[in-house]
């Protein structure tokens, strides 16, 4: 199976690239990151008219994470257990999914960008980290 990562830094900006893309690729598998679309916004049927099945998590124009199967798409997770959400209160954002493919669990995770050390995103996106680590730990049973 072969399976591909891509921050697309919105979907509906660079749909044409990625679908051109996947068309001359043998790509069975795209993680994507940073959609900035809500369901409702993002292009589905451009992937399905390539043979692939979609599940996209997206709250707003910020964030957003889909992975894109042409080889099956099941037990599909948003989020994984204890990801921390952003602000006051802490609101959740669309930065993880997860699905089986063709039998193997992949995951697309956009993660917190830290901006500089004394910046509060900075110990946000380690707590996101130490949580994701603790997450895979159970996952995986280490």
């Amino acid at each position: 199976m072969r399976i591909a990562t891509w921050n697309v830094n919105s979907i509906r900006s660079r749909i044409d690239r990625v679908t051109a893309w996947l068309e001359r690729s043998d790509v069975d598998v795209l993680a994507i990151q940073e959609t900035k679309a809500r369901e409702d916004q993002f292009p589905l049927e451009r992937f399905e008219a390539l043979g692939y099945e979609v599940a996209h998590h997206g709250l707003s124009q910020w964030n957003g994470v889909a992975i894109a199967s042409r080889v099956g798409l099941d037990d599909v997770q948003v989020g994984f257990d204890g990801m921390p959400g952003w602000g006051e209160p802490a609101a959740p954002e669309a930065r993880a999914i997860g699905a089986l493919c063709d039998g193997v669990r992949v995951w697309s995770l956009y993660v917190p960008n830290g901006r500089k050390v004394d910046d509060p995103h900075y110990v946000y996106k380690l707590e996101w980290l130490a949580r994701l680590r603790e997450a895979a730990r159970q996952m995986t049973g280490d």
